[in-house]
């Protein structure tokens, strides 16, 4: 019984370590907007399959919705920043990923007081709670589709220089974006020219040894302050 709980609890890690694993390759050859509606559906199916679990006496159900969520949450990290990123407005970039952040830790604690036995964590209700992360992923399923794909990848994989000026028109109102399109066109000119490297390949690498080693470290550090205690 403890193996199947550790099992539990720890695979929606392994899921999340293969999402995030496929992200960039899903980004370049779908786009942002698309992989974004894909994952929905991934996460709704897997809160369906949790929610159902006890009806169905299943176990299994639980742990391959957990599998579902881990890969969709795994995706859905860097996509989201990305797609945040680079439909914001240049002045508001900074402050729209920084929501990001705040929703994301707003969800955790939204879950986390729902988990209490005096509202959802009780024999009868604990199916929903677990169902209940496919309602995020229903409200953006239901939205996205109004928001354009984000312009950097329809002009820099795309080559779609009227579609790029057709989503900064839409995302940011009629007016001169010339300026934001030559900032795109100089960072395809960028890329052309950098060689992007594979995590071994970043491991492996001295120049940013540092910075790798100060990433690890503020990263484990965070499970040391206490939030999961709290």
């Amino acid at each position: 019984l403890l193996f199947l709980w550790s099992i539990t609890v720890s695979i929606f890690g392994i899921g999340g370590l293969l999402g995030s694993s496929g992200s960039r390759y899903l980004t370049v050859k779908f786009g942002k907007k698309k992989c974004l509606l894909c994952n929905n559906v991934l996460m709704i199916a897997a809160a369906s399959i949790m929610g159902c679990s006890k009806i169905a006496q299943s176990f299994e159900m639980i742990l391959i919705g957990r599998f579902m969520c881990g890969i969709s949450a795994g995706l859905c990290v860097p996509l989201h920043h990305q797609y945040v990123g680079e439909i914001s407005p240049k002045k508001l970039r900074g402050f729209a990923n920084s929501t990001s952040s705040f929703f994301w830790s707003l969800g955790k604690a939204i879950g986390q007081i729902s988990g209490q036995r005096e509202l959802l964590g009780t024999q009868s209700l604990w199916p929903m709670l677990m169902a209940s992360c496919g309602l995020p992923a229903l409200v953006q399923l239901i939205t996205l589709p109004f928001f354009p794909e984000s312009p950097p990848y329809l002009l820099m994989h795309k080559g779609d220089q009227e579609g790029c000026k057709k989503a900064i028109r839409q995302l940011w109102g009629e007016g001169h974006h010339q300026a934001d399109i030559d900032d795109i066109m100089k960072e395809k000119a960028t890329m052309k020219n950098t060689k992007i490297l594979s995590v071994l390949e970043l491991m492996r690498e001295p120049a940013f040894r540092w910075q790798l080693c100060m990433i690890v470290i503020l990263t484990a550090t965070v499970q040391l302050c206490g939030i999961n205690a709290v």
